[in-house]
């Protein structure tokens, strides 16, 4: 890949002309104020989700909530959504499936692969997402289905991004640090005319990750956004979104006899010039906002997607021969070509309006809406043969690839989506709140393999989704909730279906939450609580009478706790930090070996923590923990060892320093991993992958 010198120079260059030569626009007599350089400390306790459909304050809102704010991301110095979601208690990570790499995580005890969401509007693609266009990220914590359709088990995630405003401003960034990390980020918003503005983001990153032989991350991406009628009654906004990825990908260690290989953390089985990731993700979005009148307000948001991706990942395996008897340093391994080529795309659009009726005493709040497109899947699946093993304790990466390769499945989906949505609050005075929602959704799925044996299948389903909430708020600054809420996961949610599952319903979901939120400190503090039971009704399992199908027998439960706090302490303390725990069992199932098991991916304790101490007006401290407890790959014990296929528990310790050289430079130092920690990070039930090791960044951050 090309050397970023040049790309930095030309956007500093760039970035100092725009900024501060830009020539201002025709204002009819009315200039802008000058622009002044100040560098103002962000604030750790976010105020409000940005969703039309989530019309309260996050404080009244009924529904475990977490923010994770630009300057939290920014102080941590983390790049990608999978370290900002870190932050998050109640998340787990997991590794990429057989053939959807990308960004997957647990959520609750259950899988949110495909609840991953942009602006309030499903992000399908399967890549690894970066955070250089993040203003803060939403997790919204139990079923979801009345506010996004189909999935949401255990809740979403929403990407929330930076937006054009008419002040003048420009920030670029540089980072450098150890396993060769190069990283450059820039962005600029420009005031254009006196109701719009022009902001862009860009990045370009490469390096490799810290005690994983030969893996590689190359990203670059850019997001321009140009917004019209900002502080008017009219507000239309264009967006753009590009973000390509070449990887060295890395599917770690092999389980051996149900736990990760003992190996050294850095042994890479895959072969050095055969294994790559290429993704390239584009999307184009409009949105139109206009208020009717102070109480009225109507939007509209279309965007039309397309991500395409081609991989080729070995995942190592023991041979199924040895016994637990095989001496470690006799054992081979075979190397399973997980390889695929793919085309999504997505055409949505979203309708809604916001009503707000009545004052004083009894108030309104209603938000009523459409919404539907289509989606497409197009993956070829390849299968390899001859691929030459290797070593378990030795692998060799530099090995010559062999193998011969054939087209295992050709698969075409179209997936049509059609949605109608209302949710109510009526506010009783100043200390009750109600909450009712419904909606309805069609969704059906032509699902054409073409690869012999040929299958042609269709799937329609129709469900309804309902949130019922109560709010008491016996002071202003706080509030006790009560809420249930549901959720549907069809069988074609992910754009896949298969002859056991084509005829099925969907699974069915429901969640009963009971909690609370307080503002501290002034309001600069929050802290919230919730317990909660979220439990799957009718499980996909194998048909006891017939292994060819599935049917709607199994339940699945967990019972969880949560409690988070955020915000400043004082003037110079800020802190973050949130604990989660989750019991999570599968009740009944038709599979053996499987009853009474803990949820796949879900451990049962999670904690994270950060803070920053303002030493002086220029040198700020900062640290942190995260903390993930055993958890399982699969709830399935292995029918030989009768065990889990179970990774230990890790604590991993972070660092930062940020010294403020003037009122436009900073430079600041990450450290991650301070003890570096050997751990296991992303499961899966084919393969685990360590933990990334100690590492060094530090950045040099000018606001122009």
């Amino acid at each position: 890949m090309p050397t970023l010198a040049p790309r930095l120079a030309l956007c500093l260059a760039s970035l100092s002309a725009l900024a501060q030569s830009a020539p201002a626009p025709d204002t009819q007599d009315q200039a802008l104020p000058e622009v002044k350089v100040k560098a103002k400390k962000q604030d750790y306790k976010p105020e409000a989700a940005p969703s039309p459909k989530i019309t309260q304050s996050l404080l009244d809102t009924p529904q475990s909530i977490t923010v994770v704010p630009k300057a939290v991301i920014e102080d941590q110095g983390v790049t990608t959504l999978r370290d900002t979601l870190r932050n998050v208690a109640g998340i787990s990570l997991a590794a990429g499936e057989g053939g959807s790499q990308g960004d997957n995580l647990t959520l609750r005890g259950f899988t949110a692969r495909n609840d991953i969401y942009l602006d309030g509007m499903r992000d399908f693609g399967s890549y690894y997402r970066d955070a250089f266009d993040y203003d803060q990220v939403e997790v919204l914590k139990g079923p979801s289905s009345m506010m996004f359709g189909r999935g949401s088990t255990g809740g979403v995630v929403n990407q929330v991004t930076k937006s054009p405003s008419l002040k003048q401003a420009a920030e670029a960034e540089l980072m450098g640090g150890s396993d060769d990390t190069r990283r450059m980020a820039a962005d600029l918003n420009l005031p254009i005319a006196p109701h719009s503005a022009l902001r862009l983001n860009a990045v370009t990153q490469d390096g490799g990750v810290a005690g994983r032989d030969l893996a590689e991350n190359h990203r670059s991406g850019f997001a321009p956004s140009l917004a019209f009628g900002l502080g008017t009654d009219t507000r239309l906004r264009f967006d753009y979104f590009h973000l390509q990825e070449n990887d060295i990908p890395d599917y770690g260690l092999p389980w051996v006899f149900n736990r990760p290989a003992p190996v050294n953390r850095n042994a890479y089985y895959g072969f050095q010039d055969a294994n790559f990731l290429r993704a390239t993700v584009d999307q184009w979005t409009a949105k139109v906002e206009h208020d009717i009148s102070a109480n009225v307000t109507v939007r509209d948001q279309a965007r039309y997607a397309r991500a395409t991706r081609n991989a080729q990942i070995t995942e190592a395996k023991i041979l199924t021969s040895y016994t637990p008897a095989t001496p470690v340093d006799a054992m081979q391994v075979t190397r399973n070509q997980i390889a695929v080529a793919s085309t999504e795309t997505m055409l949505w659009n979203q309708l809604d309006v916001t009503w707000k009726i009545g004052a004083d005493r009894v108030r309104n709040t209603l938000v009523a809406g459409i919404e539907g497109g289509r989606e497409t899947s197009d993956p070829i699946r390849y299968t390899w043969t001859g691929v030459p093993g290797t070593s378990l304790m030795d692998p060799d990466e530099n090995q010559p690839f062999a193998g011969t390769s054939a087209v295992r499945s050709r698969v075409q989906t179209t997936a049509d989506s059609l949605a109608f949505y209302a949710m109510d609050t009526l506010s009783l005075g100043e200390h009750l709140d109600l909450t009712g929602g419904l909606r309805w959704d069609r969704f059906k799925a032509d699902y054409v393999q073409s690869v012999a044996p040929a299958v042609s299948l269709d799937r329609t389903d129709e469900m309804t989704s309902v949130r019922a909430a109560l709010v008491y708020k016996p002071v202003p600054s706080g509030s006790l909730y009560l809420s249930y809420g549901t959720s549907f996961n069809p069988s074609a949610e992910s754009l896949s279906l298969s002859a056991k599952t084509s005829d099925l319903a969907p699974e069915k979901n429901r969640t009963f939450e009971v909690g609370t939120k307080w503002e501290w400190a002034g309001g600069k503090l929050t802290l919230r609580g919730a317990l909660y039971r979220l439990e799957k009704l009718n499980a996909r399992v194998p048909d006891p009478t017939n292994s060819a199908l599935n049917i709607l027998g199994g339940d699945q439960r967990v019972d969880g706790a949560e409690i988070e706090m955020a915000g400043a302490v004082t003037d110079r303390w800020q802190i973050y930090t949130g604990y989660a725990f989750a019991d999570t069992e599968v009740v009944s199932t038709t599979l053996v070996n499987t009853q009474g098991n803990p949820l796949a991916n879900a451990p049962k304790h999670t904690f994270n923590l950060w803070t920053t101490y303002e030493l002086t007006e220029s040198l700020t401290l900062g640290g942190g923990a995260s903390f993930v407890s055993e958890r399982a790959a699969s709830s399935t014990l292995d029918a030989a060892t009768m065990r889990l296929k179970t990774a230990p528990g890790y604590t991993v310790f972070n660092a930062m320093a940020k010294y403020r050289l003037s009122p436009r430079f900073d430079l600041q130092a990450n450290l991650a991993n301070l003890g570096n920690r050997a751990y296991f990070d992303l499961l899966h039930p084919g393969h685990v992958v360590p933990g990334a090791g100690r590492s060094l960044t530090i950045s040099l951050a000018a606001r122009f």
